[in-house]
């Protein structure tokens, strides 16, 4: 038996944005964008529900299998899909994306290091871009751009991960990350393991 799962004040919000999404300031529209759950079954044909301005994707089109989960970042509709291995979780949430696409990077790789209350050390490039950055900002203060939770990739500077600001979820704010808000990125992070697959498109 399918079973969606939507909060009341996600509901009320997403008639919001559905009825007056073009009148709200982007920032708004951005942070109104709710998350939700599908369980119970492979979310065929459920997710056609959604009017939220995510994108219809099933695990089918991008893997060829579930073996340790699987995540989609979908630079386009600005969301992140993770379907765990067993079929029986669809996460959905809106998260931030490369502001261009120098810093995009598409194709497939895979969770190679998950790092609870992590460090923050700028790259090389972003320090050379701005040199008034931080050498490095310690887990657990607020200020830090990867929030609580980060999953490294296996392509070098790449991660999924919290954020400092919720300002930046749904917009083009990144350096080449995904970011999620940390209540997300926390469920997010308990449920991926060392292996799992992701995509980027």
């Amino acid at each position: 038996m399918t079973r969606s799962t939507f909060s009341r004040r996600a509901l009320l919000t997403t008639g919001a944005v559905a009825l007056g999404g073009l009148a709200m300031p982007s920032v708004l529209r951005a942070q109104a964008l709710p998350d939700f759950e599908l369980e119970g079954s492979t979310s065929r044909g459920t997710t056609r529900r959604n009017v939220m301005g995510f994108r219809t994707h099933q695990w089918q089109d991008h893997f060829s299998n579930l073996r340790r989960g699987a995540i989609l970042c979908d630079t386009y509709s600005r969301a992140l899909h993770y379907w765990s291995e067993d079929e029986r979780t669809h996460l959905v949430h809106p998260c931030s994306v490369p502001m261009t696409e120098e810093f995009t990077r598409r194709g497939t790789t895979e969770v190679t290091l998950l790092r609870y209350q992590p460090t923050w050390i700028p790259t090389p490039n972003m320090r050379q871009r701005d040199p008034s950055l931080p050498e490095r900002v310690e887990g657990g203060d607020p200020t830090n751009p990867l929030g609580t939770r980060a999953m490294n990739l296996g392509w070098q500077y790449y991660r999924i991960h919290g954020i400092d600001n919720p300002a930046k979820i749904g917009r083009r704010a990144s350096n080449g990350c995904f970011g999620l808000m940390n209540p997300h990125v926390e469920r997010l992070y308990e449920m991926v393991v060392v292996g799992t697959q992701v995509r980027v498109i």
